[in-house]
């Protein structure tokens, strides 16, 4: 961690006025006491890795309070950067390499919002720099990863939110009222899925080409193998997950939502084994992710799957006809079935099994909302809902999925050890090895 100057606001103020300094805009939570520590009269300033679309909309919900300042941006393409330090450009630096926004002083805090492919040594890094992270879902692509996310937020005692901004939903803390509640009765199986439909074409067949010269396209790359540049890799993160090596696929950009209900109601561990199947069987595209992806998840005593399509979206009680981008889950009780998506969920009895549908009394707090929670919890020191101890119970099932599509065989795992069993290329795979000059960071695994 870095030094900090032991402090306080008043008498940093007073000593510099009797100095004759100038106080600034604004004094960095981390220049008047611990890292990470701001006092109530601090502000917290915040850096954004990554200008896309979601890191600027997480970006812009923290910037709503008046005891935050965005004192950075940092991306490796120069119009994306240029356009949020112009927003910010009051307090924001601009920064074209991340570990020089993490060196700064008046840094305290990170959204980590790049394309997946990084996030792991992003994350590690700002723990090792005394930033507090909001990171963006997929919180890794590898179950190495997984854990050393986790056990760098531990070792370094930073706070951090994973993005799983659903989490933060009434309907959400409703249905897992229900379901612990008990009046299902027991819970054998749970359903989740989400689906679209592209069509043949997929994204498009942009053609691989030069990197223009306002993308650093060896730092885009990163730790990942060297790939060629492709306009539609970069667009956004709906074409993002058309491309496997940086996202994992639509599993991963979109499973950390879903099977978040499942994971969060049922208070699940780790899956005993995974079994993924699935390919490329329709979309010809410039992508080279899964069309079809269907994942069974076993735990003691219950069962969760996973249903992903590019090539049909029909959802069952969520919708048919008319392509539509489609999700949801469904919880199969011994007396009744409770299903739901992002913003709704209606309970189905089992004849005259289930005797009582009314609401149980909420219990679940309502949520500030995930990015002001997170603030709050910079403040506290208290983990947020969806930091990596949690999170790695939604992370690490969807790595394991991608890594059994990708060996075509269960993987079994012990949730006790947290490690793969009997299978030793599987457990190599695991961990991946980062394109020099990086380094995966196998100390925190």
């Amino acid at each position: 961690m870095f030094n900090v100057q032991q402090v306080s606001r008043r008498s940093f103020i007073r000593n510099a006025a009797a100095a004759g300094i100038v106080v600034p805009y604004y004094v960095p939570a981390s220049a008047l006491g611990q890292a990470g520590q701001p006092g109530a009269n601090d502000r917290i300033g915040v850096g954004l890795i990554g200008c896309g679309g979601m890191g600027r909309a997480n970006l812009n919900a923290c910037a709503t309070r008046t005891d935050v300042v965005v004192a950075g941006a940092c991306d490796i393409w120069k119009p994306r950067l240029d356009a949020v330090v112009a927003q910010y450009q009051d307090t924001a630096k601009p920064y074209d390499d991340y570990r020089e926004m993490l060196r700064a002083d008046d840094i305290d805090a990170v959204i980590i919002a790049t394309p997946p492919h990084w996030h792991c040594r992003m994350a590690v890094d700002a723990c090792e720099a005394g930033k507090d992270i909001y990171l963006q879902k997929p919180m890794t692509l590898h179950v190495g990863e997984s854990f050393a996310v986790r056990n760098a937020v531990r070792r370094h005692r930073r706070i951090c939110q994973i993005g799983t901004q659903i989490h933060a939903s009434e309907n959400y803390r409703r249905v897992v009222e229900f379901i612990r509640s008990g009046k299902l009765g027991p819970i054998s199986v749970a359903r989740t899925f989400n689906v679209m439909n592209q069509g043949p074409n997929g994204i498009g067949n942009t053609p691989n080409s030069v990197p223009p010269p306002e993308i650093d396209w060896d730092l885009w790359v990163g730790p990942s193998p060297m790939q060629p540049f492709n306009p539609l890799m970069v667009r956004d993160a709906y074409y993002n997950c058309s491309f496997m090596t940086p996202s994992g696929g639509w599993t991963p950009g979109m499973a950390p939502h879903i099977i978040d209900l499942p994971v969060w109601a049922l208070e699940l561990s780790y899956p005993e084994s995974t079994y993924c199947s699935g390919g490329r069987y329709i979309v010809k595209d410039a992508g080279d992710a899964p069309d079809v992806q269907e994942v069974l998840w076993q735990y003691p005593n219950f069962t969760m799957t996973w249903m992903m399509s590019l090539v049909n979206s029909f959802a069952f009680d969520f919708g048919r006809g008319t392509p539509a981008r489609r999700l949801g889950i469904y919880f199969h009780g011994l007396n009744g079935t409770l299903y739901a998506d992002y913003g709704r969920h209606e309970i189905i009895p089992e004849g005259d099994m289930l005797k009582d549908t009314r609401p149980p009394e909420q219990s679940i707090p309502p949520s500030p909302g995930h990015e002001q929670e997170w603030l709050n919890c910079i403040r506290s020191r208290e983990q947020p809902n969806c930091n990596p101890d949690y999170h790695c119970k939604i992370d690490v099932p969807i790595c394991l999925a991608n890594l059994s599509m990708k060996l075509g065989r269960t993987i079994r795992f012990d949730p006790d050890t947290e490690k793969i069993v009997n299978d030793s290329e599987a457990a190599r795979l695991a961990v991946p090895e980062y394109r020099d000059p990086w380094e995966f960071p196998s100390q925190y695994i």
